[in-house]
C-alpha cells in the first residue's frame, strides 16, 4: 500500500534533506539489531533542496538503509537525473517498509504513486528493466532499478539509476531486492519552488564562476574524467596493487586516462545541471555503456595485477548491467587471488573456479575478472562465495587479514600507508572503507582545497572532522563531491538560504553536517 505524509519543517531544518533525511528516519524508525535483509529494515530514496533548482551539480539523490555487507547505517550518493525527477514529482523522500508479495516497481507523477507489477521484469539486468520501464512509462523519467545481484541476495549489489549511475557501496541493491522491489520510476513535472529568486540567480552565476575557474573542475576533470587519477596516485607510492601487498603499478600506461580516452572513449555524457562533466560513454568492439571510472579501473585493475584495459572495461560494464559495486567486487576478487596463490583456498572452491576458468585463480588474469564479476553478479559458482564481500571470504578460508576492508566495506584505490589522512578518513568512517566521507586526497595529493604533507599526522583529526561534516552537507543537499574543489561552505551556504529561505551561515551548515554524522554514528554503535 501507499500513503503520503508531511515531513516536520523542524527535521528539514535540522538534517536538511538527502542523506541527513534519510539517516534521521533510520534511526527514529529501526530497531536496534534489525536484520538487514529483513522486511523490518527500511529503504529511503531521498531528494535533496537543491534538486530541480538548476544550480551545478545538484543533480544528485540520495539512498538510506542498513546495509547487510556491514551491519552500519547505509548511505550513498548518485548522479544522473534521478534526483531531479524524484523532486519534480512532489516528494523529498520516499520511505519503504515491509515486503512486497511478489516483484512490484513503485511509479511516481506530479499526480500520484502506485505499485505496479513487475513480475515480467525480474531477471533482467539494469539495462533491460530501464528500457521496459520507459517504455511502459514515460521516455524521460528518472528510473532506478535493481539488477540480478539485487533480487538474489548478493551482499554487493548496487541500485542503479539511468542504467550506469550506481548507489552501489555496501549491498542496497540486496535490501532492495529483498523487498520484492524492482525499481522506482520518477516522472514529474513540477518545479522546485525557492523563496528568493535573484538570490538563487545570483549563487548559481558565482557557483559556475568558481567550477569554470578552479584546475581540476575547469579542466582536468573535464577533458580525462576521473581517470586523470591513476597517474597521480600510482606516481606517489600508493596505488593498491595485488590486493595491496605493493603500492606501485609498474606499467600505468596501460590504465592510464590517456590510454583510456584514445581507445574507449565516445563522448562526455555529463549528469543532469552539471557543470564539470566527468562522466564518459565509452565502447570497445562489442559493448557500449558508461566508465568506467578511477576506482573502477584500479579495483580491477591494478588491484587484481590486470594490464588488460579492456578486459577492466568489460568487467565494468558486467557489474552496471548485473548491479554490482566495481570497488568491492575488485576488492573481493584480488582477494581471491591472493587466498588462491597462497594455497588457501579449499578444494571445492579451487575445483569450481577450475571449472568455470580452465585454470587456477592467479594475479593478472584478464578473463578472470570479466568471468567473475559475472558469476558474482548472477550468484552463481565460486561467485557465489565472491558475493558475500571481502571479510566474509577471507574468513570462511581462515585468514581474515588478507581481506582489505573497515567494518566489513572494501577500502578504495587510495593506500592508507602512503596517505596517512586518507587512512584516518576510511579508519573512522561511518559506513566503512570509504573514500568519499573525507576525501583527504584532495589536499594529499593535489593540493586542493590547500596542500598538506601527506606523510604527517598532526593537524589531521581536525581536518578530517572538518571534511567529514562538510560531506554530510554536501550529501545532504543534492550537490556532487567535486563540487568541493571549487567551493566553500560560504557559496553552500548561500545557495541554500536562497532556496528554502532558512536563515544560517557557513558555520551553522557545517553544524548540521556535524549533527547528520553523529547521528549515523549513534545508529551504529546504539
Amino acid at each position: 500500500s501507499v500513503k503520503k505524509e508531511e515531513i516536520p519543517e523542524a527535521v528539514l531544518r535540522d538534517f536538511l534533506g538527502g542523506r541527513g533525511l534519510g539517516s534521521k528516519y533510520l534511526y527514529d524508525e529501526l530497531k536496534p539489531g534489525t536484520d538487514p535483509l529483513s522486511p523490518e529494515n527500511n529503504l529511503y530514496f531521498a531528494a535533496n533542496p537543491l534538486n530541480g533548482t538548476g544550480a551545478a551539480t545538484s543533480c544528485r539523490y540520495n539512498l538510506v538503509t542498513k546495509s547487510p555487507l556491514t551491519g552500519t547505517i547505509l548511505s550513498c550518493s548518485a548522479g544522473g537525473h534521478f534526483g531531479i525527477d524524484l523532486k519534480a514529482c512532489g516528494y523529498d523522500m520516499v520511505a519503504f517498509e515491509g515486503r512486497a508479495s511478489k516483484p512490484c516497481y513503485l511509479y511516481l507523477n506530479s499526480e500520484k504513486a502506485e505499485l505496479r507489477d513487475a513480475s515480467d521484469l525480474w531477471g533482467l539486468d539494469t539495462h533491460q528493466s530501464t528500457e521496459k520501464l520507459l517504455a511502459a512509462t514515460d521516455p524521460k523519467a528518472g528510473a532506478a532499478c535493481i539488477g540480478p545481484a539485487g533480487e538474489r541476495g548478493v551482499l554487493l549489489a548496487s541500485i542503479m539509476n539511468e542504467k550506469d549511475h550506481a548507489a552501489g557501496r555496501g549491498g542496497p541493491g540486496a535490501v532492495m531486492g529483498s523487498k520484492n522491489l524492482k525499481a522506482v520510476v520518477a516522472s514529474g513535472s513540477l518545479k522546485t519552488p525557492w523563496r528568493d529568486e535573484e538570490a538563487v540567480a545570483a549563487a548559481k552565476k558565482q557557483w559556475m564562476t568558481f567550477l569554470a575557474e578552479a584546475p581540476l573542475t575547469k579542466d582536468a576533470l573535464k577533458e580525462w574524467g576521473t581517470p586523470v587519477l591513476v597517474k597521480v596516485i600510482n606516481s606517489y607510492g600508493a596505488w593498491p596493487t595485488r590486493n595491496f601487498q605493493q603500492g606501485y603499478f609498474t606499467d600505468d600506461d596501460s590504465l592510464s586516462a590517456q590510454t583510456f580516452k584514445e581507445r574507449f572513449f565516445v563522448k562526455r555524457e555529463p549528469c543532469a545541471a552539471c557543470a564539470i562533466g566527468c562522466s564518459r560513454l565509452t565502447r570497445t568492439s562489442r559493448r557500449q555503456g558508461k566508465g568506467p571510472e578511477y576506482e573502477t579501473i584500479w579495483a580491477f585493475g591494478a588491484l587484481c595485477g590486470v594490464r588488460d584495459l579492456e578486459a577492466v572495461v568489460h568487467a565494468n560494464y558486467n557489474c552496471n548491467e548485473l548491479g554490482l559495486d566495481t570497488i568491492s567486487a575488485g576488492n573481493t576478487i584480488a582477494c581471491a587471488m591472493e587466498l588462491s596463490e597462497r594455497g588457501l583456498l579449499d578444494s571445492g572452491s579451487r575445483e569450481m573456479i577450475r571449472k568455470a576458468l580452465g585454470r587456477d585463480l592467479r594475479f593478472g588474469d584478464p578473463e578472470a575478472i570479466v568471468l567473475l564479476t559475472e558469476q558474482t553478479g548472477k550468484a552463481e559458482g565460486f561467485g557465489k562465495i565472491l558475493g558475500m564481500g571481502c571479510r566474509r571470504l577471507a574468513e570462511r578460508y581462515g585468514h581474515p587479514e588478507l581481506a582489505m576492508h573497515v567494518k566489513g566495506l572494501e577500502l578504495p584505490a587510495y593506500d592508507p600507508r602512503g596517505f596517512a589522512g586518507m587512512g584516518l578518513a576510511m579508519a573512522t568512517t561511518n559506513r566503512g572503507g570509504c573514500h568519499v566521507r573525507s576525501f583527504l586526497i584532495g589536499c594529499e595529493a593535489i593540493a586542493t582545497p590547500v596542500p598538506v604533507s601527506r606523510f604527517t599526522t598532526g593537524g589531521k583529526a581536525g581536518i578530517t572532522k572538518l571534511y567529514q561534516d562538510l560531506t554530510a552537507v554536501i550529501d545532504s543537499i543534492g550537490a556532487c563531491l567535486f563540487s568541493f574543489f571549487a567551493l566553500s561552505p560560504d557559496h553552500y551556504a548561500t545557495m541554500l538560504q536562497a532556496v528554502t529561505g532558512i536563515r544560517r551561515d557557513s558555520n551553522e551548515l557545517v553544524r548540521a553536517g556535524e549533527r547528520i554524522w553523529n547521528l549515523e554514528r549513534l545508529f551504529n554503535i546504539r
